[in-house]
């Protein structure tokens, strides 16, 4: 009894164990435009994604995002919401199939994941993942102003200490059927929780084409903590398809 009535004690007399305040993050940013004549296509009720159409043809794929992870290693950089935030520096709330859907309605069609086995002989056979190369980009508010800059910005290279250079391709992921639901639709794996990863997963929508295993990414990567906004910040996640310039 008496142990029981000190921690009553404790708990009363420390506000911060009774309940901690979850850390209040930076607003949502207006939608970054690229300019004031772009056409915006809403393509969810709540207003969590559009697709941009800019006067000179471009098109992007505008998603909001939130910080969950601001410091230590990462095998992801935009997880599914309940998944693996404690390896992702953001989360997105919604199905990654409509982030798919609205890419390739922005231009870029999915390649192919990456290869671990080869499916005929079963042996190791490394291929990695296909696809156009998407440029991710992010635009939010840090200490009284707004930023815009590559996704990469957010990502150190442990080993070089510096900023990572890598490119993702749109892999695409995979879609699943359930055998003992055929009527179902087919399951999109990218919901697992990679729908942008930093280590080769064959369920990534957005994969590095380098190779990068998980042991590998928890030992390279890690989050540039001085340049990601306090954490719960809502943040817009910009996706382009990189159009190299003809030689």
């Amino acid at each position: 009894m008496t142990r029981l009535r000190t921690l009553l004690l404790l708990v009363i007399s420390c506000p911060a164990l009774a309940a901690q305040e979850p850390p209040k993050g930076e607003a949502l940013p207006p939608v970054p435009k690229v300019d004031a004549k772009s056409e915006l296509f809403e393509l969810q009720p709540d207003k969590s994604l559009y697709l941009e159409k800019a006067a000179d043809g471009r098109r992007r794929v505008l998603v909001t995002a939130e910080v969950c992870l601001r410091e230590g290693p990462l095998e992801v950089f935009v997880t599914k919401k309940g998944t693996k935030e404690h390896e992702s520096i953001l989360r997105v709330a919604l199905d990654a199939r409509f982030i798919h859907a609205a890419l390739e309605a922005a231009g870029a069609k999915a390649g192919k994941p990456v290869q671990f086995v080869n499916p005929v002989s079963m042996e190791d056979d490394y291929k990695p993942a296909t696809g156009p190369k998407i440029k991710v980009s992010v635009h939010y508010t840090k200490d009284g102003k707004t930023h815009t800059h590559a996704a990469q910005e957010w990502i150190a290279n442990s080993k070089t200490k510096k900023l990572m250079t890598d490119d993702w391709v749109f892999a695409g992921s995979r879609f699943i059927k359930n055998p003992d639901r055929p009527a179902e639709p087919a399951f999109y794996c990218a919901n697992n929780g990679v729908v942008i990863g930093l280590s080769n997963d064959y369920d990534a929508m957005l994969d590095l084409p380098v190779q990068v295993t998980k042991d590998d990414a928890f030992l390279i990567y890690k989050a540039n903590t001085e340049k990601i906004p306090q954490l719960t910040s809502k943040v817009w996640l910009i996706l382009e398809k990189d159009e190299e310039k003809k030689k």
